[in-house]
């Protein structure tokens, strides 16, 4: 049986389709590709009500994900992460129908965990012996974790002011670790350039297409979890804003489905003010967000000073009729430590940044209090306990 899916040019450019069996990162113009399915085909072979007896994890969505006929997932259980109500917390927010979406709960710690399983298992199915990925830290983690689960070897780049705990996971894993003076894209800098001439499979955000089917699986669960309806807002911290266009796309493929109708959710990026690309540039109405200088924020998912899905993280923000929003890092610190007493979820930085937001949202009066929102809670706070003081 041939794949159901082939990918695409995000934008589209004129190029492609590009063929799923062959290995493929970005496009012919230099922008990412996407999977595409025949939803057709897999409409007539997968309902709804086979959800009844499908696995509590990611996978639960097998058709819809870049698995061929012949293929096992790299799985080590992520994914059907919680989605908790919030009473306590809303009632002091003023909101009624306040909902936590919990990835720590992740293997790894994070919901990276969900993109380095899609990813790990199409680069198995494609052949490839090693993976690289430049990382501020919980990515490099998924990274290791999936690939010595299939038996890869992997490299991860990471800058040398990642926090110890992120470099001690990565090498439990058996992983290669090289520190890099300066960022992330400093990292992906020099993880290409070891690693194409090596042909190393690169696993780089949005730079090759099955990270972000992982990362969709998101918006399938909180759908499902809400009885097939969206919404009204969902508030996500945002890096390489990944978990933006899974999102996006998953809002897309259900309709397709026909699984999900009515108002498609509100997307909120929230980023620090240290490091806010993508929300100047949707302040400023441009299509793509130029590099931050000097990028610093205590969040190390967020120091991400350059996103190449830039374009799609703003379409969909503005498609969506959502917004972006900055936050300082004490704001962010005060979000976990009010996750942590009002709700008993232990956020990372990235998590506390989303009820940030929410604050800024609520008080400005975007956010009513009987607007059911969904705020990500991307990572877990051990890793990131030192800055709490």
């Amino acid at each position: 049986m041939p794949l159901t899916f082939h990918l695409e040019c995000s934008i589209p450019c004129g190029h492609g389709p590009f063929d799923a069996a062959e290995r493929h990162h970005l496009c012919v113009c230099g922008r990412p590709l996407l999977a595409r399915y025949d939803w057709s085909h897999i409409s007539n072979i997968w309902t709804r009500d086979a959800l009844a007896s499908a696995p509590p994890s990611m996978w639960r969505y097998a058709p819809a994900l870049p698995l061929g006929p012949n293929d096992h997932p790299v799985t080590l259980g992520e994914g059907w992460t919680p989605l908790f109500p919030a009473p306590r917390l809303g009632a002091e927010l003023g909101l009624k129908r306040l909902l936590i979406k919990d990835e720590a709960l992740n293997p790894t710690n994070s919901f990276k965990a969900r993109g380095m399983s899609a990813a790990v298992t199409r680069a198995h199915a494609l052949g490839a012996t090693t993976l690289a990925v430049p990382s501020a830290g919980n990515a490099a983690c998924a990274l290791a974790a999936y690939a010595a689960n299939a038996g890869i070897e992997a490299r991860v780049f990471m800058p040398r002011d990642v926090k110890a705990p992120f470099v001690q996971e990565c090498q439990l894993h058996g992983a290669d670790v090289t520190l890099v003076d300066g960022l992330i894209t400093d990292a992906g800098r020099l993880a290409a350039k070891q690693g194409h001439p090596l042909d190393w499979y690169d696993v780089s955000t949005l730079k090759e297409p099955y990270r972000v089917e992982g990362k969709k699986t998101m918006g399938y669960e909180i759908a499902e979890q809400l009885g097939w309806t969206w919404p009204d807002w969902i508030i996500y911290p945002t890096g390489g804003g990944t978990g933006i266009v899974g999102i996006w796309k998953a809002c897309e493929e259900l309709e397709q489905l026909g699984w999900v109708c009515g108002p498609r959710p509100r997307l909120v990026s929230v980023q620090a003010e240290g490091c806010a690309p993508i929300v100047r540039a949707f302040q400023a109405g441009t299509e793509t967000a130029e590099p931050w200088e000097n990028a610093a924020t205590v969040a190390d998912g967020l120091r991400v000073p350059a996103a190449v899905g830039d374009i799609l993280v703003l379409r969909a923000l503005r498609n969506s009729g959502g917004s972006a929003v900055a936050v300082s890092d004490n704001e962010m610190l005060r979000g976990m430590r009010d996750l942590g007493r009002y709700t008993g979820i232990g956020a990372a930085p990235e998590g506390g940044a989303t009820l940030a937001a929410l604050r800024q949202l609520v008080e400005a009066g975007t956010i009513g209090s009987d607007d059911r929102v969904v705020l990500l809670n991307t990572g877990g706070a051990l890793k990131y306990l030192d800055v709490l003081g």
